[in-house]
């Protein structure tokens, strides 16, 4: 992976969250002590850096549409290094399941463009919450809502029993919403 920093005023920095967010959904199990989901996101953004000619004057859901493709080369790539010789499309599938369920939590049929530049707005937004979390509230949630497993399969796969999972799920559902007002009262502050 690259060591390279991005500049911390870029226009890139602010889809790390959600990027982060799709790598730890799609990240291979099997890679878990290989890779990090925030190495494959760092590669990402310093890739997308070196190539910002292609980007310039687009919409924001332009540039994370390129930014996940970018994310996935990479994380195929990965998957390709630590698995010689297996191809598997299914990633990039998967990253753009999870991409789609995260715009589902928001909703809506029709979109003009002006609320299409919205919707990614609050995806971003909605990543950042989620990666202010703790760790096992975050985890919960996401395997709830953005893999769609039901809270006896979330018991199974995280060591809880139901009843923690439910109660993790509560508390994290109660604190994503405080966060999201927090950043809503933010914008349309005094």
């Amino acid at each position: 992976m690259s060591s390279a920093a991005i500049p911390a005023g870029s226009h890139l920095e602010r889809f790390r969250n959600y990027l982060r967010l799709l790598a730890r959904q799609q990240l291979d199990p099997r890679l878990a002590g290989k890779l990090d989901p925030s190495d494959a996101v760092q590669e990402t953004l310093v890739k997308a850096y070196q190539n910002l000619a292609n980007i310039e004057g687009r919409s924001d859901a332009e540039v994370a549409a390129w930014l996940r493709r970018i994310l996935v080369n990479s994380l195929t790539d990965t998957a390709r290094h630590f698995h010689a010789g297996q191809r598997s499309i299914d990633l990039e599938v998967s990253i753009e399941t999870s991409s789609v369920r995260l715009e589902l939590l928001l909703a809506g049929s029709d979109v003009t463009p002006a609320e299409a530049l919205q919707r990614q707005e609050q995806l971003i937004e909605l990543a950042n919450a989620l990666a202010e979390l703790p760790d096992d509230q975050q985890v919960v949630v996401e395997l709830k809502h953005l893999q769609g497993l039901t809270v006896s399969e979330i018991g199974t796969q995280v060591g809880r029993s139901r009843a923690s999972v439910a109660g993790l799920l509560r508390r994290g559902l109660e604190r994503l919403r405080e966060l999201l007002e927090e950043t809503t009262d933010r914008k349309t502050g005094p």
